[in-house]
């Protein structure tokens, strides 16, 4: 009978423990948003580019480390700053992955802008020709909220407010007396019932001071009713800091753990185990504490696979257009994402406002309907009327079509593309207002028997002509060089006088110049 090695089995669980740890750690970081600042390019081999192309690869370098601020050709034309911030309580093994994936990412999405920002779960990387460190940012934002709603909204609203208020004041005892470049960095537990909990984080970027990193949370709490009021969770995200809370929890525990009892000692070894002396232990006991300690393992990794595998399937959820998730699961959404160095701030309509003119959004006012949601007729206050498009709060590509108009249309005045007059934003609910085109669109005059009569040879000839000049003016003319992308009937508007107008630039991309050729991951238009 052959013998029983005892050291065999704790090199078989280590084996396995390895396995698990392994699959594990491939978990990727959570990706959340990405914004290019559009206003300032740089050209191919410039010295701007080479400097960025050399900070970049300082965040690679220094991946590992909570924060890294740098700045690149500080003594030239054109500088470049940038710091890249791990949230308070990742692993620098967590850490270095997510900067280098951040990295990556800025290099293929914001090759030629001089202004970028990309969040993770995990960090937030950033970039800049001009110098930012120990100054606030609050644009632009990302605001993410848990579309699931509470019961009691009132109750919850309060506690969320309270609890995040308890946090800031004692996180802000505790950084008053730091030096700059210290982590600022606080979590906390609130216990609303027996069996639930709300968890809550904060943090700012350590080069902020003291007051400055209190000042920028508190703009944040300030900003959860407006966004996030009554729902399971939702987080506040600016360059400079970031609130989230949540019903689960989202961040790292790190437990301290027990000190053994110099009190206990092993118990003496049985006189019927084998002669004194000779130190055996039997295999049994052996089997038991390598058993006992290989389950706990096992135990904690396969929870913080579920944790991790979790928190990307929530990320999955950003990007799908129809996003539904198991039971079990909370489904994230992107609310709003409007960075405030578009300058359209003065084109903004408030909710109400928009509501009101549309008789709440009534059918009766309903004059179009699309893939991103439904086109209202509405009259402002002071009698103008104005069309207003409000997007689906369940397409996600909605979002980024009407990022896309707001920072399109804003820039460009011609007599044949759509005049923008304003948006609206408020949780879910995103709307453009635009002036009313009372002959509608192209495609009811094509299609309409009764209608098709209208456009006679002349009437054709001008919709036509009015069509190259806006192409034309998009192409070559404006400013930015913009195509299209999904110029058809229903997006050729017709005014009073049936004077063309180009609409809808949701799917419109921005050439640089002297660029003919760009490569897109997803097919678009009609």
């Amino acid at each position: 009978m052959t013998s029983f090695n005892p050291f065999s089995l704790p090199i078989l669980f280590l084996s396995i423990l390895t396995f698990l740890s392994l699959t594990a750690h491939a978990a990727d970081p959570v990706y959340l948003n990405t914004v290019c600042e559009n206003t300032t390019f740089s050209a191919n081999n410039s010295i701007y580019q080479s400097n960025l192309k050399s900070l970049l690869s300082s965040f690679s370098s220094n991946a590992n480390l909570d924060f890294y601020a740098t700045n690149k050709g500080a003594n030239t034309s054109d500088p470049v700053y940038g710091p890249s911030n791990c949230r308070g309580d990742v692993t620098p093994q967590h850490c270095r992955e997510c900067v280098e994936a951040a990295v990556k990412e800025l290099t293929n999405k914001c090759s030629r802008e001089k202004v970028a920002v990309i969040w993770y779960d995990e960090c937030v990387l950033r970039y800049s020709n001009r110098s930012f460190f120990s100054t606030v940012d609050e644009a632009p934002r990302l605001v993410l909220l848990n579309t699931q709603n509470v019961t009691d909204q009132d109750k919850f609203n309060q506690l969320v407010n309270t609890s995040m208020i308890s946090l800031l004041t004692d996180l802000a005892r505790e950084i008053s007396d730091v030096s700059t470049g210290a982590k600022k960095f606080g979590t906390r537990q609130v216990n609303i019932s027996a069996f639930q909990k709300l968890y809550n984080l904060l943090q700012c970027t350590p080069d902020l001071s003291g007051a400055d990193c209190y000042s920028c949370l508190l703009d944040a709490i300030n900003l959860v009713p407006w966004c996030c009021g009554g729902k399971q969770g939702g987080r506040i995200v600016f360059p400079s800091c970031n609130i989230r809370y949540e019903l689960y929890p989202f961040y790292r525990m790190v437990a301290t753990a027990p000190l053994p009892s110099p009190g206990l000692q092993p118990p003496p070894p049985d006189s019927d185990s084998g002669p004194k002396g000779k130190g055996k232990i039997s295999p049994v006991i052996i089997i038991a504490i390598v058993v006992t300690i290989a389950a706990s393992v096992v135990l904690v990794i396969l929870a913080y696979c579920f944790l991790r595998r979790r928190a990307r399937k929530k990320s999955d959820a950003i990007n799908e257009e129809s996003p539904k998730q198991p039971d079990g699961f909370l489904n994230y959404h992107a609310a709003s994402e409007i960075s405030a160095d578009l300058g359209v701030e003065s084109l903004q309509f408030d909710f109400v406002t928009i509501e009101a003119a549309t008789n709440k959004f009534s059918d009766d006012n309903k004059i179009g309907e699309g893939g991103f949601g439904k086109v209202y007729k509405g009259v402002l206050l002071d009698g103008k009327e104005v069309a207003v498009k409000r997007f689906s709060s369940k397409s996600l590509q909605g979002l980024e079509e009407f990022k896309n108009e707001i920072t399109l249309i804003a820039k460009l005045q011609h007599r044949n593309l759509v005049r923008l007059l304003g948006f609206g934003i408020e949780g879910e609910e995103k709307l453009l207002v635009y002036e009313l085109m009372p002959n509608k669109s192209l495609d009811i005059f094509i299609f309409d028997s009764k209608k098709r009569p209208l456009l006679d040879w002349k009437t054709c000839h001008n919709i036509i002509s009015g069509i190259a000049r806006g192409l034309l003016y998009l192409h070559e003319d404006s400013r930015l060089k913009i195509i299209h992308r999904d110029l058809k009937p229903s997006n050729v508007l017709l005014d009073h006088d049936m004077v063309a107008k180009i609409s809808d630039f949701g799917m419109a991309r921005i050439f640089y110049e002297k660029q003919n050729i760009a490569n897109t991951k997803r097919v678009v238009g009609t």
